[in-house]
């Protein structure tokens, strides 16, 4: 172990980041729940405490990056009555970014609507009342669209009990998720236990309740980003480390024990009197959880305006983001860190590295790639930053205490955490030994080529032969432009450690070039390459209307045998289609067109990257008609329909092959330039 690596481990105190992680509970915009929410007093105060925090640490130019965020303000929500055997409860509701004052007690009836969709209405009256209804955000829909149908209904507000999916972890648990949905379409969150309370005194229809609640929305506000830094030796050239500060309930995994594991490293580094090479650039974002209203990309607000408004600069500067999110509990008997194609080899190699103890991760760790939407890593990614986290989305925590008041100091493994702080610590010094940012591109065109199989071409008319050869090309060029980084690294770490320091100066300058060159080839790719499905999938932009094309030929194949439910079940899984099967058009279209046709600056980090669009409510709507009635008859006017949209999706696939063929040679071309570089005189170690 080198001699900084000692002193950083010699240095952390991981009973202070705990403390600190404890220390931001405090400020809350709900009382009894908790709550630190974007643009909200708890959030701007919790930010002023980080501030002072990094100063007393002994960070460098300390700063707020003041950001545009839709504010939400949280202050109680209450629902009382007096049961059948006249005693008087007293419930607690958690809630959603939508505006709802009642300024006081108000009477309101309340109505049990099963899952709250289109077909559960029938027969009921819900104008001006409460509706509870039940929903699994994980495994079927997403609260917006059950909260659009109750106001679509005319109800007052919903109130949404998790039937598994989230907070599954006790029957007292509340959940709270983003809304992605407008403001006045008002949602409230209910525990099991307690909306079973409810449920029975409605057995024989509707109760009055008085519901006292605070919810407030506005948009336009402002946030804070807390930046500060450990200074480097003359260079532009940063490692970013980042974690959110805002929060759901007390928020002690998500995000407290993440922010103060940054605090913790950052602390550590500088007591042990470490000078990097790099500025260390430690940032607590703001607006992570929500921050925009009525859009589907309403998460990661804070670190979105940060790399596109607040600090556009860091786009080619930055050479690494490592965000944190969850770290002081084991989401498996394997920890994962997950990044972007281009630092999977690297992660690798330092990762073999290191073998944690078998008590914390028995099974030791893995590297995932690409990244996903669900954390700040993706806006620094997309914003042309190579970014990673560790991962956190693939335990059963997610399921249990994510997102509820159980997410507490309860599940606290300190084990884990000081783990993480020791390999991301160990990480910051091994980034900063090299002198070139270590992109391998290979794996990227790897992906790329592995995205396509030939399976549909013939029947779609399409050929991606001169992709994958593209492709190839590029895997190729990406492995030998690698080799040469790390051989460079390899040198520049040999000149340090035989303490030629003005050699090693000197490569470093010369290395400048480089490092912008593969930064901007990374920042196009991610501009190129990295698109979303309607369900917030990672993909390549063919691969969307790929899947799409497979189902609708598979559906169009059931259907010419009159097997109407087996074609329903792969049209369920075009776009975003699967929620015509359970709501009113209005819903379904209001879902729609909030993607396709919002401003850029509403869809944030979503913003062009879902491309295609299937609409096939009326088309469910007649094959539910069919498929519920049981008719044996003909279907040519479906199966014409359906064939129009096989020729509408081959299309599309046709033409997005076309655009990922020729966007594969550009990046190549700028690789080519990379390769180019790194042979120069000033860098190559023999001149050529």
């Amino acid at each position: 172990m080198l001699k900084e690596e000692e002193a950083f481990l010699k240095a952390l105190d991981v009973a202070y980041s705990y403390q600190l992680a404890k220390k931001m509970e405090k400020p809350r915009t709900n009382p009894v729940l908790g709550f630190r929410t974007a643009g909200s007093e708890a959030e701007f105060e919790t930010g002023e405490m980080l501030a002072r925090e990094m100063r007393n640490i002994g960070l460098s130019d300390v700063v707020k990056d003041q950001v545009e965020v839709d504010v939400w303000d949280f202050h109680h929500a209450v629902l009382s009555f007096q049961d059948r055997q006249g005693r008087e409860r007293r419930l607690q509701l958690g809630a959603y970014q939508t505006q709802f004052d009642t300024r006081g007690p108000k009477t309101y009836s309340v109505v049990y609507a099963g899952k709250g969709t289109a077909r559960d209405y029938e027969g009921l009256d819900v104008r001006g009342k409460l509706v509870l209804v039940d929903i699994n955000q994980r495994d079927e829909w997403w609260i917006n669209f059950p909260v659009y149908q109750a106001k679509r209904k005319g109800a007052a507000a919903l109130i949404a009990v998790q039937d598994q999916g989230y907070g599954e972890v006790d029957d007292e648990a509340l959940n709270a998720q983003d809304i992605a949905g407008p403001a006045d379409a008002p949602a409230f969150s209910i525990s099991r236990a307690d909306a079973q309370v409810l449920k029975e005194e409605m057995e024989e229809g509707e109760i009055s309740v008085s519901f006292d609640a605070s919810s407030r929305v506005r948009e336009k506000g402002q946030s804070y980003n807390i930046v500060g830094r450990i200074p480097g030796r003359n260079t532009s050239k940063s490692i970013l480390l980042s974690a959110h500060y805002d929060s759901y309930f007390s928020g002690f995994q998500d995000d407290n024990t993440a922010v103060s594991m940054m605090f913790g490293i950052a602390r550590a580094l500088v007591k042990s009197g470490y000078e990097p090479k790099y500025n260390l650039i430690f940032c607590a974002m703001a607006a992570e959880e929500w921050g925009v209203i009525n859009s589907k990309y309403d998460w990661s607000t804070g670190a979105y305006e940060e790399i596109f408004t607040a600090r556009p600069q860091w786009r080619g500067q930055v050479i690494a983001d490592l965000n944190f999110e969850l770290p002081a509990f084991a989401h498996g008997k394997k920890d994962g860190v997950r990044c972007t194609y281009e630092y999977e080899a690297f992660l690798k190699d330092f990762a073999s590295g290191i073998s944690p103890d078998e008590t914390v991760y028995p099974e030791g760790i893995e590297v995932l790639c690409p990244i996903e939407t669900w954390s700040d890593d993706f806006s620094m990614a997309i914003g042309g930053i190579p970014s990673m986290v560790n991962d956190f989305a693939s335990g059963e925590f997610m399921e249990t205490h994510y997102h509820s008041q159980f997410d507490n100091e309860e599940f606290y493994d300190e084990g884990v955490y000081r783990f993480h702080h020791e390999f991301y610590g160990r990480l910051v010094l091994a980034l900063d030994r090299l002198v070139v940012v270590p992109l391998d591109f290979s794996r990227l065109f790897r992906a790329v080529g592995d995205s396509e199989d030939g399976r549909l071409w013939k029947r779609a008319n399409a050929d991606g032969r001169e992709l994958l050869a593209e492709a190839a090309k590029g895997e190729a060029l990406g492995r030998d432009l690698y080799n040469r980084i790390c051989e460079i690294n390899l040198r520049y770490g040999k000149m340090l450690e035989e303490g030629r320091q003005e050699e090693a100066d000197r490569l470093f300058a010369a290395c400048e070039p480089l490092q912008e060159k593969l930064l901007y080839a990374f920042y196009k790719e991610q501009d190129y390459f990295v698109r979303l499905n309607w369900h917030d999938e990672v993909l390549f932009p063919q691969q969307a209307v790929k899947r799409n094309l497979e189902a609708v030929y598979q559906a169009l194949d059931c259907l010419k045998e009159g097997k109407v439910r087996q074609c329903l079940e792969h049209v369920y899984s075009i776009d975003n289609n699967r929620y015509a099967f359970e709501f009113d058009r209005e819903v379904f279209d209001y879902f729609t067109r909030y993607v396709l046709e919002q401003p850029a600056d509403r869809l944030k980090w979503g913003a062009g990257r879902i491309v295609h669009h299937e609409n096939l409510f009326r088309l469910v709507e007649e094959l539910k008609r069919r498929a519920e009635g049981g008719e044996d008859r003909k279907n040519e006017a479906q199966i014409q329909e359906l064939s129009a949209v096989a020729q509408n999706q081959a299309a599309c696939y046709r033409d997005d092959l076309r655009y990922m063929t020729e966007a594969t040679k550009k990046i190549g071309l700028l690789l080519e330039e990379c390769r180019e570089t790194a042979r120069s005189e000033e860098i190559g170690a023999d001149g050529k």
